[in-house]
């Protein structure tokens, strides 16, 4: 009879052994198929108040410990159903597990990140992280990749072939190159971002050429406005003036100080910056409504891209789409983005501007600059 440990405890002990050493030794393989589906899920169903949010962590945390190489491309095509919280997570589970698996010494799928970064119809912001991955793998994939992004969908890439171009132009400027003044041209022509538009547009300017930057961003500078209306004590926000039930171009109506009538106010600012203050009045506790008519070649989907530090609706076509109510919160471009469905033909715009009581120096603006663009920032223009 055996002494110590019996038999079958040494058995069962060397069993276990030999597996732990074949762990060393074996490939590590995917998740299965199912588990993959299974975590992608539950990060999917977390929403933007983090409901399911215990659940869409533990996937997070085996992705993150567990996914390999083959992994990564299932979890990029999954921000395509992805709301904004959900896409944290998965650029965490992305960006986590091929830290882990470099680290490791895998080989991350480089031509199905290739194809995934140069196919357009993934989702930009997947295509960015496929991107960075691809690049932190080999450094030449940047220029190559770059060079054709200069109107790409993701607005990340697409900043970043505009920089290049930009390098380039501005390596022609100095050496005085006859191919400085097209090679800005075509920077400008994929450039959304203020800053890089600005730094496009200066050495423009000293090669003789004016650009247009109400045309470029595609401001809607010609309104028709009314005015004012009582919004003292904040009132106004909720109370429905004529406006808001017709727009009738050719009426009257009683106004917070006698009667108002539609007015028809353009500006030339050049980032199509409507003063209300300065073009009509500084009223106080005061509603104004602006109008104006969008022509689309088509039905289409558009951003409506607005500024104003003012509390604000929006109608389209008698559609109320948005409504802000903060008042001397401050303005910039592009402060608020409203995704809209043009129909083909003509398309009213309504915006609702409330001004409060405050006496401040610094609460005195009464403004509003408002642009049409795709999803990335470039101008869509009315039809003519």
């Amino acid at each position: 009879m055996p002494t110590g440990k019996s038999w079958l405890q040494q058995s069962v002990q060397f069993f276990w052994l030999i597996c732990a050493v074949a762990v060393l030794f074996i490939e590590p393989i995917c998740l299965s198929a199912a588990t993959i589906e299974e975590n992608i899920s539950a990060i999917q169903q977390i929403d933007q108040k983090a409901k399911n949010g215990e659940q869409a962590t533990a996937a997070l945390q085996n992705l993150q410990q567990n996914a390999s190489a083959g992994d990564l491309l299932p979890l990029l095509n999954a921000f395509q159903e992805a709301n904004p919280l959900a896409a944290n997570y998965l650029r965490n589970a992305v960006e986590t597990a091929a830290s882990r698996l470099k680290k490791e010494g895998q080989t991350l799928p480089q031509e199905e990140l290739h194809a995934f970064v140069v196919d357009i119809n993934h989702n930009p912001t997947a295509r960015k992280i496929a991107f960075d991955l691809l690049t932190g793998i080999n450094e030449s994939y940047r220029e190559e990749l770059i060079t054709g992004m200069l109107n790409d969908p993701s607005p990340e890439l697409r900043r970043e072939a505009v920089a290049l171009a930009i390098s380039e132009a501005k390596d022609l400027h100095e050496a005085k190159s006859e191919e400085a003044k097209p090679a800005f041209e075509k920077a400008l022509s994929g450039a959304v971002d203020s800053d890089q538009v600005q730094e496009i547009i200066t050495p423009l300017e000293e090669l003789g050429v004016t650009v247009n930057l109400q045309e470029h961003f595609g401001f809607l500078c010609r309104w028709h406005l009314i005015g004012p209306f009582d919004n003292s004590g904040l009132i106004g926000f909720d109370v429905a003036y004529p406006p808001e039930k017709q727009v009738d171009l050719e009426a009257s109506y009683e106004g917070k100080e006698g009667a108002v009538s539609w007015q028809e106010l353009a500006t030339e600012e050049d980032y199509g910056i409507l003063d209300i203050s300065e073009d009509l009045g500084p009223y106080k506790g005061a509603v104004m409504y602006a109008t104006t008519e969008f022509v689309s070649p088509e039905k289409q989907t558009v951003e409506f891209r607005m500024g104003t530090p003012n509390a604000w609706k929006l109608w389209i076509n008698g559609k109320l789409m948005f409504s802000h109510e903060e008042y001397q919160r401050g303005m910039k471009l592009d402060q608020y983005r409203i995704p809209v469905e043009l129909q083909a033909g003509k398309n009213q715009i309504l915006l609702k501007l409330l001004q409060n009581e405050q006496e401040e120096d610094w609460a005195q603006r009464y403004q509003f600059q408002f642009r049409v663009s795709d999803l990335v920032g470039s101008a869509v223009h009315a039809e003519k």
